[in-house]
Formats: C-alpha cells, structure tokens, sequence
C-alpha cells in the first residue's frame, strides 16, 4: 500500500489529456467485495491479520524500507498511532477506519495502487472483523517494556493537577512531580506534600510526591483526603497534616482522573495506555483495598471519571470518544456486586478529555479534543445540546459547580470558561494564563476557581467577576512575564 497522496512530481511526469484522464478513472478496479466469512474463535492479531500486512503492505508500508504517507505497519503500536492523514484505525467501528476504507477501494486514493495485489475479500472481511472486535493488540508477543523512572530533568514544571477543598480554604496543585498547598483566602504558600522515603531505582533520594509527573489531584467530599494521581500510582493524603496515608499500585499506565464518592468512601481511578483497554478502578477510602476493576470499559485511555450526585453511578470518558454510565447500585454495592453498564453516549469526534454531572444526576456534560461540550440526557440516554466551539483547542477540564446549573472548562486555547448547562449559554470567562491549560479547580460555591497547565503557574480567580486574586508559586520559584 502506497501513500495516501500521489506525489506531483509523478503527477508532472506526464500530461494526460482531459479524455484519457477521464478515461482511466473509468478503468478504476471496482471496490473489495464485502463478504462474510465463517470465523466464530475472535481475531488474533499476529496470527490472522499480521500475515496479512506482511504479504501485501510490507512493501511501502515498513519501518524497515519505507514509510508512504508516514504510515508504518511495520508493528502493532505503529499501524495504531496512523499516519500522515490521521489514525487509520479507529476500534469498533470498522465502517469509519480509514485503513478499510482506502485497501477496500471504497476511498482514494486506492491501496495498494495499480499493477498491485489488492486484498482478497476474505482478507478485508477478517480485518474489519478484527476492528469490530476492538482491534486487540497481540495477545502473547505484546508484553510492556519495564518503565524505570528517573528524576525529572530541570525545567520540567507542568501544573496538571489542581483541586480545591470543600470549605475553599485551600487549593492544592501539583508542579512537575510536586504537590503544594496554599491558602485561598490569602495565596499564601502552606505546605508541600513530600513522601520521605521517596528514591529512585538506584538509591538516590528525591524530594518530592511522586517520581514523575503528577498527573490528577482530588478533594474529598469531606476535605479530610486528598488524592494525587502519577505513572501507575495514586497516593492518599492527610489533608490536614499532609502526611502520606496509602500508595495505591497496580496501574498499567499514568493515572490522569480522580473522583471520590458523595460519601467520601470510595475513589475511582482513570488512565492507561494509549491504544489499549483503559483502566477504570474503584478503591476503598482509607484502607486503599481495590473493590472493582472494571474491564474493557473502553477501548482506549481513560481521561475521566465522576460518580453521581447521589453515589449510584459512575461516568467515564475515553479517548475511544465514547461517554459511559455504569451502575454501582445502592451502597455497598461493592459487597459482590457485578459493576453494569447503563448508558453509552456517542458523538465526539476526538478523544472524550472529561466528563461531569449536574447536581440533579439527570444531565451529564464532557468537554473534548473536538473543542466541543456536548450535554446528555441520562433519562432518555439522547443528546440534549452540543456547544459548539466552547473553546479553540482541545477541551482537557470540565467541573460543575456545587448545585448549580453551571460548570468549568479550561482548554489549551488559555481559557478558563463557566457555562449554563441547561441552555449552552457561556456565562463568564477568566483570562491572564499565556500557555496551554491543563488543571482546574473550583469551591462548591463557585466563588474560588484556579487554573495552570504548561506554564507552571496557579491562578487564583474571583468566581464572581472573573477577576484574577493572585498567581500561586512556591517559595523561591518567580513567575517568568511573557
């Protein structure tokens, strides 16, 4: 298989004329016959469909020759991550994979081109019915490499966790592999949340929360724990004493979403692996015993999780950009009790960044990579408004408000924005941020809302009015002016 554009130098090698153009383009081979075929065991990828890629793709499509249109299948992880039009697979939907669609010949430019072996109707039919299956990655031969953390180099200095606490007397946010706490009312510096015994693999000490990046801060309800998220850990921490309570383990990948239970009981988990099943965990709060893994949820990283008002269901989102409800059931439903899946809302065009509830339970909002919020009926499982260009890149925050209608965006556009769920109306925005956002806290009440993301800044607004109070850095960090 070729590139996905033809090259104009070719192009310039020969003029056709008009007629004879037209002509060729009538001569195009008709598309791949759609077939069914008899395969009842599921797909395996390095025995049915790699051989496949190997015979007829190999050819133009190799790290090991060349790479027509950035595209590599020389591997799984490649062929996953696309090309230079965009992913070429998109998991459950082989009626949308680009990769069906142009070796199908229903798309040009046509793979394999002219004078080449195109796929057989059976090879087409067993790669579609492996993208259907949720395009699983090899089954024996795909084991994760071993990460070995070191320290952070210097000048790493991302804020991608924030959260404020229920009493809006403190922020947390994270720096880099740092977790620091400030005063809201003042700004004032309070504490930092350091784990004493952190090393890296060869016995050096590190000062800090975590080894890597901080990825997701959390308040609970109560304001008694805070949760911070990293690369395949979360730790629990005493908000008032900012001792190190519980380190939670076990994840494949980073985890980048947090969401404690109404009660305070429970924290559920969001992450995983790019291009792999991702991780959705519910734990018990303080004891950090694991009381559901829900598996296969979604096709693809976890980048939000948030329980219901009432405690009985769990949102999620995904970069496979589906928004799903799950059904806890009344408490403990964790007593074996089998987590079920209530809604599945499609829509989104791009990675799902989060998802949030109104304080009714009956409607759900995410924001998206698509730069959109979309807003659900949970009753009617029906999407009830889109709101279109709710920021200019990727949405990657969204918080509701307490009780109120309303709820908080932030995106790599800069902005932080409050919107009116029930009618799409943008309601306020907060500037002063000159770099792509990542964090967003606010008190239930709406009147403290901070924002950071690449810049390595807090800022610390007035709910109210959208003014800025103060920018939040530790002792001895000076804020850079653009």
């Amino acid at each position: 298989m070729r590139s996905l554009l033809v090259p104009l130098a070719a192009a310039a090698l020969v003029a056709v004329p008009p007629s004879a153009a037209f002509a060729q383009e009538k001569k195009d081979p008709p598309p791949i016959q759609v077939v069914a075929i008899d395969h009842k065991e599921p797909v395996v990828y390095e025995k049915d469909i790699e051989p496949i890629f190997i015979n007829k793709c190999s050819q133009c499509h190799s790290s090991s020759t060349k790479k027509e249109g950035r595209f590599d299948l020389g591997s799984y992880d490649t062929l996953m991550h696309g090309g230079k039009s965009g992913p070429a697979v998109v998991p459950n939907k082989s009626g949308e994979s680009l990769l069906v669609k142009l070796a199908g010949r229903t798309v040009k430019p046509l793979m394999p081109p002219r004078g080449e072996e195109p796929l057989t109707p059976q090879e087409l039919a067993l790669i579609k019915l492996w993208i259907d299956q949720g395009a699983k990655p090899p089954s024996g031969a795909r084991k994760r490499p071993e990460t070995i953390l070191t320290a952070l180099p210097p000048g790493i200095h991302p804020v991608r966790g924030i959260a404020v606490s229920p009493d809006k007397s403190a922020v947390v946010a994270s720096r880099a592999n740092q977790i620091y706490v400030f005063d809201a009312g003042s700004g004032n510096f309070v504490r930092s949340l350091l784990d004493p015994n952190l090393k890296t693999p060869d016995g050096k000490p590190v000062q800090g929360a975590h080894l890597s990046l901080v990825e997701s801060l959390a308040f609970s309800p109560d304001g008694r724990w805070i949760a911070s998220g990293s690369f395949q850990e979360v730790v629990l921490w005493d908000a008032q004493t900012g001792v190190l309570v519980k380190r939670l383990t076990g994840f494949a990948e980073r985890v980048v979403a947090l969401s404690f239970s109404p009660d305070g009981k429970l924290l559920a988990t969001g992450g995983g692996a790019p291009t792999e099943d991702g991780e959705i965990k519910v734990f018990e709060v303080p004891e950090g015993n694991l009381v559901k893994d829900i598996k296969n949820g979604h096709s693809d990283q976890v980048f939000g999780v948030a329980f219901s008002p009432d405690g009985t269901l769990l949102a999620t989102c995904a970069a496979d950009k589906f928004v799903k409800v799950w059904r806890m059931g009344p408490n403990p439903w964790w007593e074996g009790a089998a987590v079920k899946p209530l809604r599945s809302f499609e829509g989104h065009t791009h990675h799902v960044m989060d998802v949030g509830w109104k304080s009714d339970g009956k409607l759900l909002a995410s924001g998206g990579a698509d730069n959109v919020v979309k807003v659900w009926s949970l009753e009617t499982g029906e999407q009830v408004r889109t709101i279109n260009n709710a920021a200019t890149k990727q949405i990657t925050r969204l918080v509701f408000v307490g009780k109120t209608g309303t709820f908080a965006t932030c995106s790599g556009d800069t902005q932080v924005r409050f919107w009116n769920v029930d009618n799409g109306g943008n309601v306020r925005n907060f500037a002063g941020s000159t770099d792509f956002l990542y964090a967003l806290g606010v008190s239930p009440d709406g009147a403290i809302v901070a924002a950071g993301g690449e810049e390595g800044v807090v800022r610390l607004y007035n709910g109210a009015n959208g003014q800025l109070i103060k920018t939040l850095l530790p002792p001895g960090v000076t804020e850079k002016k653009p």
